[in-house]
């Protein structure tokens, strides 16, 4: 069903709260409806067809069980988050989730159980132009009614919904454009640009690249958004060692600020807001509507793989780690990337040949070949190239993607080059890698900091990444029935476990993938650059219509945070 026509076809649908009902005439939302062009429509649960009670909103059922931990059918719905609590209430319990071990299961929404709305925005519209921006801008600094921007809901900290909110949905902004000579506007210098719409997942850049034979630089996950949350907010990926963070290579943003303007951002022009945007995060300055980022010629990519099968061997995976460690700064100075976990290590380079390869990375290929030769289950060693980074990647995304449909915790750290300086500081690092895998098993080690490129002191990203070779995440789940201790004790497990690596490290944390209750977050996220930063949002939100939990200038006692923990 076409998202312009839903509008009117869900008036009746029972789930928008009562609050909102009350404070709001219809009237009004008829108004807005009209102004961005019929494209206002109401927010419903993804699981909502499967409510047996539900005769309004027929949907396919079938389709939600099948697809409920898929993350294409899950960011191309505007009410379906990738990490779903984001969809509930965490404080109340009001939600509208299904089993992720079992989605045949509809016990979770089958009375007495209710299908609830939660933190899902009652309205979206579907964004099109700046007039829309505009109107929602104006829409809320009337009626006080709280905004957040979603694209495709690749969230771990809640910003892209709110109880009560409107949404500005971008996710249909998918225009792409190449242009080799690209110029920002008021500028003289030329680049090769990619000009990417909102909505742009980066498979669909990636693919749009390899098509015109060059390469940019994006995220390890096909669904996320690649001008939204994941470039503001800094951007990391496999190539970022040599080929700088996202924010290194954004050459324009045209965003619509809280004021209504309309505003181009670059090198010579509302510099402070190119600043902002440079890593400042998403939902804070205004709503981006396109970027255009630097496009680089196609790379040939020398790929080193070595697994095996268990998981929870902790000597096979202390052995690797520790291999990886003792060459983790000379690897980092021969230009490698790339990602590991307990039994998986992947490296990526896109500056040496076959054999300068080889020589860097065999001490990672012989403690492979020792797997082998010690027939442990599952070892594997893989040494090969790539033409281009989009056939890697189609590679490596086919059995490597994002948890998707299953509520968690997720905290992070960085890594400085300080861990990996002696052996006693490897051995160190070793331990707490050791000891937060085995507190929350998940752990990913991902090589995608910018520790060969210094970058040119304009991004607002803080300065710790230039100085770390590693970012670390790990998680804690919980299912549909865990109780609001379940929840709190998840968020206390991740944050403890990640206590193993912020013992030996400065605060230093990616704002896009850290705890939700990181400590010193304004430290951890910008470094030096938050005081500017704060200015900047002041300048240009001095009302603070955009607001997202620990963004930028953000209010902790603010009615839209009333779902956190």
């Amino acid at each position: 069903m076409p998202y312009q026509h839903a509008f009117l076809l869900c008036l009746l649908a029972p789930l928008i709260s009562a609050f909102t009902q009350a404070r709001f005439a219809s009237s009004e939302y008829a108004a807005l409806n009209s102004s961005v062009g019929g494209r206002l429509f109401k927010g419903t649960p993804l699981s909502l067809p499967c409510v047996p009670s539900n005769k309004i909103h027929p949907g396919n059922c079938s389709q939600v069980q099948s697809e409920y931990l898929d993350e294409d059918f899950r960011t191309s719905h505007p009410g379906a988050y990738v990490v779903p609590q984001w969809e509930t209430c965490q404080t109340t319990g009001a939600q509208c989730l299904l089993d992720y071990t079992d989605t045949l299961d509809l016990a979770p929404v089958t009375p007495p159980r209710q299908c609830l709305m939660g933190s899902i925005p009652p309205y979206f519209i579907d964004v099109q132009s700046e007039e829309d921006v505009r109107a929602a801008f104006e829409f809320s600094k009337r009626l006080q009614v709280p905004l957040v921007i979603k694209n495709t809901g690749h969230d771990y900290k809640g910003r892209s919904s709110a109880p009560h909110s409107l949404a500005l949905w971008t996710h249909n902004l998918k225009n792409i454009s190449y242009d080799p000579t690209f110029v920002p506007e008021g500028c003289s210098t030329p680049s090769p640009g990619v000009t990417l719409g909102a909505g742009v997942q980066w498979q669909d850049a990636y693919a749009f690249a390899e098509t015109h034979n060059i390469t940019l630089v994006g995220g390890s996950d096909k669904t996320v958004g690649a001008v939204g949350g994941w470039l503001q907010g800094g951007g990391h990926g496999m190539l970022s060692n040599t080929m700088g963070l996202g924010v290194d290579r954004s050459l324009q943003f045209k965003v619509v600020t809280p004021d209504g303007q309309y505003r181009v951002a670059n090198a010579c022009q509302n510099q402070d807001l190119f600043f902002a945007l440079r890593g400042g995060g998403g939902g804070t300055f205004g709503v981006v509507l396109e970027s255009t980022v630097l496009a680089s010629p196609q790379v040939t990519l020398q790929v080193v793989m070595v697994t095996f099968a268990s998981t929870n061997d902790t000597a096979l995976t202390r052995e690797l780690w520790n291999t990886m460690t003792a060459n983790g700064l000379q690897w980092a100075e021969d230009g490698w990337g790339g990602v590991a976990t307990s039994n998986v290590a992947i490296y990526i380079n896109p500056k040496l040949g076959p054999a300068e390869a080889a020589k860097s990375m065999s001490p990672l290929v012989e403690f492979g070949q020792k797997l082998q030769s010690d027939q442990i289950e599952g070892a594997q060693v893989i040494s090969t190239s790539f033409e281009s980074w989009g056939t890697f990647f189609e590679w490596f995304a086919a059995d490597n993607v994002a948890i998707t449909g299953v509520s968690l915790a997720l905290v992070s750290r960085l890594i400085p080059k300080a861990n990996f300086a002696t052996a006693e500081s490897q051995a160190e690092l070793v331990e707490g890698l050791l000891n937060t895998t085995v507190a929350t098993p998940r752990l990913i080690i991902l090589i995608t900091a910018p520790s060969s490129y210094p970058g040119d002191n304009t991004t607002s990203v803080t300065e710790a990444w230039r100085s770390s070779l590693y970012h670390v995440t790990a998680v804690s789940t919980w299912n549909w029935n865990a109780t609001k201790e379940d929840k709190k004790n998840a968020y206390a497990q991740a944050s403890a476990s990640i206590d193993n690596l912020r013992r030996i490290t400065p605060d230093a944390a990616y704002q896009n993938e850290a705890d939700v209750y990181e400590p010193n977050h304004e430290v951890s996220f910008w470094g030096s650059n938050y005081q500017r930063l704060l200015e900047i949002k002041n300048k240009y939100d001095p009302q603070h219509l955009l607001d997202c939990w620990h963004c930028v200038g953000w209010k902790r006692s603010a009615p839209r945070f009333s779902c956190y923990l």
